[in-house]
């Protein structure tokens, strides 16, 4: 006899963990499960540990930066090992602390690979479950990469487990993960390089921002080459050879680690939602804007699991999953607000960015200003002794509201949710300019960004 369910969530990351305790409040039979240990992609292989390990680059930076000017940086380093410590007393209890904060609330934990194999019905290593609905949250996995010794990379996972730094490593792709990635092991002794296929690195963000982001990190021994493709990996001793080739012209560089940057799918394949007529591709479910499968009413997705116009972030995943959740609950179908969402890219500095790019206002018939400003000189960033930083804001005209906002700068990151707050309540910049901020701090910058 098998199990039913009101709700089994496919995912134990933030997004299914969310919808779980959201319908087992409701007093719904919730079950969820995983074949890896609970938290996800976020908490346990990308987000977090990730920015645990920047901090100690963050560090040796800020040092550099205030070199000559009252600190002495010339003898401090990173001690690797010790990091990755500091990263597991982080990572290390979270798998136990959300099982067991979801047991609380009443939700049954399973472990294994789910696969559909029947109506409304799940296989979970021999053990057949049935339920009334099914979440679809298992996130996303690496792009298949089809060059010769694509096997000797590692993935962001393996990446966040290095127990030590080699010296020469190797990045394919220009996104979020080789560039974080890279800006980290700069400053810890290894000489990274980044090789982009494309024109220029970061596409979704600023490309005037980008650039400055290039030359900050090429200071620091960060080399992008962009145009370039991976033509193979040949293991060479203990290390590797990486052929590539830009306008027809190939190259090696010896490296002693390669990884994978180079975009990520969804992680679909073998859940068998072929069997129960769930449409679905790389990038997700296809599902309606209320999260609902268009093939399959049974089956809902959120987060990278599901096609939607949402960034493939964390927060968005939480959203679209409390969405999903309540929309089951209510039978109603309320869409996800996208707007006014903010991301960044954790390279020092960081790279932020939310609302639109300035060619997408343009293509969309918007009379946008734009206030591009070099904020290099400015007391916040002369204080830390930074001298690449940057802030460009779009503002519609017609209304002075704010409709993009881009910032390359030390704790910009922070700052964009300002900016990302005023784009979701439609502020201008008239009111936005009349609030006093706590001085100095960076916050008390937005006003003259405006």
């Amino acid at each position: 006899m098998s199990e039913t369910y009101d709700l089994m969530v496919l995912g134990a990351g933030m997004s299914g963990v969310a919808a779980a305790h959201k319908c087992a409040a409701q007093g719904w039979r919730i079950a969820i499960v995983d074949s890896l240990p609970y938290g996800g992609t976020c908490a346990l292989r990308g987000c977090d540990p990730k920015k645990i390990l920047r901090r100690g680059a963050e560090v040796i930076d800020s040092a550099r930066l205030m070199q000559g000017k009252g600190v002495d940086a010339a003898n401090l380093s990173i001690n690797w090992a010790d990091l990755m410590k500091h990263k597991h007393g982080f990572t290390d209890p979270v798998p136990d602390n959300m099982e067991s904060g979801l047991a609380e609330s009443g939700v049954e934990t399973l472990h294994g690979r789910a696969r559909f194999v029947g109506e409304r019905q799940l296989d979970i290593d021999g053990v057949r479950y049935d339920a009334d609905r099914f979440l679809v949250a298992t996130g996303a996995r690496p792009r298949p990469l089809d060059f010769p010794g694509h096997e000797h990379l590692i993935d962001s996972t393996g990446f966040l487990d290095l127990a030590e730094l080699p010296p020469r490593i190797v990045f394919v792709g220009g996104g979020f993960i080789s560039f974080e990635f890279a800006h980290i092991v700069a400053r810890a002794g290894a000489v990274p390089v980044i090789v982009n296929r494309s024109e220029r690195p970061l596409k979704g963000f600023d490309p005037d921002l980008v650039g400055l982001l290039v030359e900050r990190g090429s200071a620091a021994g960060i080399e992008v080459r962009c145009r370039t493709v991976v033509v193979g990996v040949e293991a060479k001793g203990r290390g590797y050879t990486v052929t590539v080739e830009r306008d027809g012209v190939r190259e090696s560089i010896e490296a002693d680690l390669v990884v994978h940057g180079a975009g990520r799918v969804a992680d679909l394949a073998d859940l068998g939602l072929d069997v129960v007529g769930v449409q679905w591709g790389e990038r997700g479910v296809e599902v309606g804007p209320h999260l609902q499968s268009t093939t399959n009413p049974a089956v809902w997705a959120a987060g990278d699991s599901a096609d939607t116009p949402g960034m493939p972030l964390t927060p968005v995943a939480v959203i679209e999953a409390k969405v999903a959740a309540s929309n089951m609950l209510k039978g109603t179908t309320t869409a996800p607000n996208y707007a006014g969402i903010p991301t960044a890219v954790f390279t020092i500095p960081e790279l932020a960015r939310v609302g639109m790019l300035e060619q997408e206002a343009r293509a969309q018939g918007i009379d946008v200003t734009v206030r591009h400003t070099d904020t290099s000189g400015w007391y916040s960033n002369y204080r830390i002794g930074e001298t690449t930083a940057a802030a460009k804001v779009l503002i519609d005209q017609s209304t002075d509201r704010i409709v993009g906002a881009h910032l390359l700068g030390p704790e910009y990151g922070e700052l964009i949710n300002t900016f990302g707050l005023a784009i979701t309540l439609g502020l201008t910049t008239r009111q936005l300019k009349s609030t006093t901020a706590a001085y100095p701090t960076v916050g008390s910058d937005l006003g003259s960004m405006l």
